[in-house]
């Protein structure tokens, strides 16, 4: 009997290969954050600009209605600061897709909310989805596009926000005349779609999950943040201090941030390097943003709060008298890019805060007999101004992260751009209590001294009076009822004058802020790269 062979060890079966990733198209993935970062912010315009015909619609009070914009700008706040963290741990893909998933249905169920509290329920939401959009873009531009495009993707950012800015009032008082309230939010359900389509194609997926953040000290952080952004949004309307609401919401947010505090000298955050914010050019280049965003308000609530309060012009005549200066505002930004290139973002910057300045120094000479055609150079200067401004204080600020190593590691990126995105939307909100603050108080004082000039018995009121009585006899009962309404359309006329006044005083105000904030550029170090060294880079 012949001896067998032992039968040989069968080798081991070789591991299936592994799947290969889907290959993207970054330039998709970018006009797929752009959607986002559109959609985002034309939905929160069109809720503020389009607020009376929401609470026209479905019945809702002055109160009701006033906190559906902060319901849903609260929840922006939230996850604004917080999304850019978790973006370390998952990367945008994972982030916005689910996101704008959300974002589409509630924004489809919003006009069909059973009752208010429904309605702020989807806002809130809503919200939560849609500030994920906005913080995510320039991250993912910085880090998708070659070096030397860099400076024609923040001029595309930059047009992409301003351009809806404009557009808002427009396209609001369009679908009020043609179409119905409804495309106030279903606007954002026919964008965030195509978004989605833009991610999927041109947006990878994350390879290796990062470092995890410690979730309670951001969300101690973020909720803070958010009530206190709802105790300045609703400040003004009840009273500041003098409102329990105002006190508790920021007595809540205050404990908030300390617990925030508190929890990072007890376990430190792995995604957060709070040293690496101790920068001069970074503290200074990030109160540009609050600048920008002070300076903006000219466009956002001061021209429109004269437009709409003194010459009484519906939402539609308010659009058309803003929105045709979005045009030549994305066509201004594609030169200032080439400008930066060739010069320097500070430069530009500086230039563009200049002619902001001029122009809302001339718009402080503002009168209640202006009208919508008298803004009109004004607002191209403004516009040119406001588009170099942007594109220079971003590059600027891109500069400076790629300088100081914000892109070495998910770490540092997320805390630049944490920070960043902080100033960008609560340093707004802080700037936007300022103006309605400062309005309102220099209405009271110019109405307290016009009306010393008022007084009733001087032969001026009088003699005005009598002027107004005569014109209204015709069209009243009698000389009772004809004194009775000259009366009143000399106290509108007062009230008018004083509100106009507080305008001006605001317009001041803006180019005062500008002119502070190139004195402090003084301060800031050179930087030792340009874009024109980048234009050479891969």
């Amino acid at each position: 009997m012949t001896e067998t062979l032992p039968e040989a060890k069968a080798a081991p079966p070789a591991p299936p290969p592994a799947p290969t990733a889907r290959s993207t198209n970054p330039y998709i993935g970018i006009l797929g954050v752009f959607l986002g970062a559109g959609a985002a912010t034309l939905n929160s315009r069109l809720i503020s600009v389009g607020l009376a015909d929401i609470r026209g619609a479905l019945g809702y009070g002055f109160d009701e209605g006033s906190w559906l914009p902060t319901a849903l700008n609260m929840a922006m706040m939230f996850s604004g600061v917080f999304v850019v963290f978790v973006n370390s741990l998952y990367g945008q893909r994972r982030i916005l897709l689910p996101a704008a998933a959300v974002f589409t249905v509630t924004s489809v169920l919003l006009p069909f909310a059973p009752n208010y509290w429904t309605m702020v329920a989807l806002l809130v939401v809503a919200g939560v989805a849609s500030g994920t959009f906005y913080s995510l873009t320039l991250t993912f531009v910085l880090t998708a596009l070659p070096k030397r495009l860099i400076i024609f993707g923040i001029a595309a950012y930059a047009a992409d926000i301003v351009f809806v800015s404009n557009f808002a009032s427009l396209l609001e008082g369009w679908y009020i005349e043609r179409l119905s309230w409804h495309w106030i939010f279903w606007t954002a359900a026919v964008l965030t779609p195509l978004m989605m389509i833009g991610v999927y194609f041109g947006v990878p997926r994350r390879q290796q999950p990062g470092p995890r953040p410690n979730w309670y000290g951001f969300a101690y952080f973020s909720l803070g943040l958010a009530l206190l952004y709802a105790a300045l949004d609703q400040g003004e309307r009840l009273d500041w201090l003098h409102s329990g609401t105002i006190v508790a919401m920021s007595a809540a947010g205050l404990f908030l941030l300390g617990a925030t505090v508190v929890r990072r000298l007890r376990q430190p955050n792995p995604t957060l390097v709070l040293s690496f914010l101790n920068r001069r050019n970074t503290i200074i280049l990030a109160l540009s943003i609050f600048v920008f965003k002070f300076v903006h308000l000219a466009t956002i609530i001061l021209v429109p709060g004269f437009l709409g309060n003194i010459r009484q012009y519906r939402s539609l005549e308010t659009g058309h008298a803003l929105a045709w200066v979005a045009v030549p505002m994305f066509a201004v930004v594609w030169l200032v890019a080439v400008l930066v290139v060739h010069t320097s973002s500070r430069l530009v910057l500086s230039a563009g805060l200049t002619t902001v300045a001029v122009a809302v120094w001339i718009c402080g000479h503002v009168d209640s007999s202006w009208a919508g055609n008298n803004f009109e150079l004004v607002e191209l200067l403004l516009a040119t101004g406001l588009a170099a401004t942007y594109v220079g204080l971003v590059g600027s600020i891109v500069l400076e992260g790629l300088e100081a190593g914000a892109l070495a590691s998910p770490t540092n990126a997320a805390t630049f751009a944490g920070f960043m995105h902080f100033i960008r939307i609560f340093g707004g909100q802080v700037g936007v209590a300022v103006m309605t603050r400062f309005i309102s108080v220099r209405e009271r004082y110019h109405s307290n001294l016009l009306g010393l000039h008022v007084d009733a018995g001087s032969w001026l009121t009088d003699e005005r009076l009598r002027m107004l009585t005569g014109g209204l006899l015709p069209g009243s009962t009698g000389p009772e009822e004809a004194h009775a309404r000259a009366v009143g359309i000399l106290s509108q006329q007062v009230r008018a004058q004083a509100y106009t006044l507080s305008i001006a005083d605001g317009f001041t105000l803006a180019a005062w802020m500008a002119v502070a904030y190139l004195l402090l550029m003084v301060f800031l170090r050179a930087n030792k790269i340009s874009y024109g060294q980048l234009r050479n880079m891969q």
